[in-house]
């Protein structure tokens, strides 16, 4: 069990303190005082490891086997001895432009609360610091921690968006910029932008909902004067979500110009290939009519035709071309 358990704190009147190492023990002492409450942080538990927090907080057989398992949408589970959120932090890389999400899971309860995280993004760390720097937050109990907890997790949300419309900016720039970015690797990034869009809407969308039942009445281990804190989480994760439909029309609008370009060019292109086919047919007729070799071709024995026969060619070449140029054909 130590090298899962990241961090283990009884926390009575909103300050740490030293507790028994036993969970039992020490959620039976946080029980017994009305202002403390003991929090677990679990980094990938395997069964045999998360039996005994199993066994000591009583938690539901299903929530346990979500936490283990790990590849979870965003949800609120109500049971009886518990509630069980499933939130998936995101971390962008600067470097490639990728987006990747984790997995972290939450248990509320009478007096304890116990957090299961899978994967590299760690926002515990920081939120733990915090929280024991403001006693007066964690005063308020289990609930606290999982508002501080959901609350950083959907910061991270604002500012991967905030990076994704930096990015897209800058291929919507190269995409209008006569020779930013060639053709193949735009379609490339475009879908790759796209992918990397879906990954985020994953974790983003579906966690409105749990966060909107977390400010209604009847939610057990939520308190009416919690309420609010969720509603502010709610409000924050609307305003994320409206970006992200921001992005993804932006992503639509920059491929439809993409492919519009691509149609023109292909126009421009087409139009050129006409343009000199239709300068190099003119003398090609002229000298096929002339390789025919009839009989009585009078002009044969004229001793100024070939010179006025390569001078028409030239001729006709140039008005072609004058006029081509003049329609934008070349």
């Amino acid at each position: 069990m130590p090298t899962v358990i990241v961090d283990c704190a009884l926390y009575r009147d909103g300050r740490r303190s030293e507790g028994p190492s036993a969970f039992s023990a020490a959620l039976t002492q946080a029980r017994e005082a009305p202002d403390a409450f003991l929090w677990i942080g679990l980094y990938e538990p395997t069964q045999e490891e998360f039996a005994r927090v199993t066994s000591a907080f009583r938690l539901h057989p299903l929530a346990v086997e979500d936490a283990l398992a790990a590849h979870q949408r965003p949800k609120l589970e109500i049971y009886d001895d518990s509630l069980f959120l499933v939130l998936k932090p995101v971390s962008y890389e600067e470097r490639t432009g990728a987006v990747s999400t984790d997995e972290l899971m939450v248990f509320v309860g009478d007096s304890f609360v116990v957090t299961v995280r899978h994967g590299e993004t760690n926002p515990l760390g920081a939120v733990r610091e915090r929280l024991e720097r403001e006693p007066q937050v964690l005063r308020h109990g289990p609930t606290a921690v999982m508002y501080a907890v959901s609350d950083a997790v959907v910061d991270d949300y604002t500012e991967v968006a905030a990076e994704l419309q930096v990015d897209l900016d800058e291929l919507e720039e190269e995409v209008f910029t006569p020779g930013g970015v060639s053709r193949g690797k735009v379609a490339e990034r475009i879908y790759a932008s796209k992918r990397q869009l879906l990954e985020f809407r994953r974790a983003v969308g579906p966690l409105s909902e749990p966060m909107e039942r977390l400010t209604r009445a009847g939610v057990p281990f939520v308190p009416k004067h919690s309420r609010p804190f969720f509603r502010d989480i709610s409000d924050h994760l609307i305003r994320v979500n409206e970006q992200v439909e921001g992005l993804d029309r932006l992503l639509s609008d920059i491929l439809y110009a993409q492919l519009a370009q691509m149609g023109v060019r292909q126009n421009d292109d087409m139009r050129k290939i006409s343009a000199w086919a239709a300068m190099f047919a003119v003398p090609t007729m002229i000298a096929g009519v002339y390789g025919m070799n009839f009989e009585h071709m009078p002009e044969l024995g004229w001793p100024w035709t070939y010179p006025a026969v390569i001078a028409l060619m030239l001729g006709a070449c140039l008005l072609l071309f004058r006029f081509f140029k003049r329609r934008g054909w070349l």
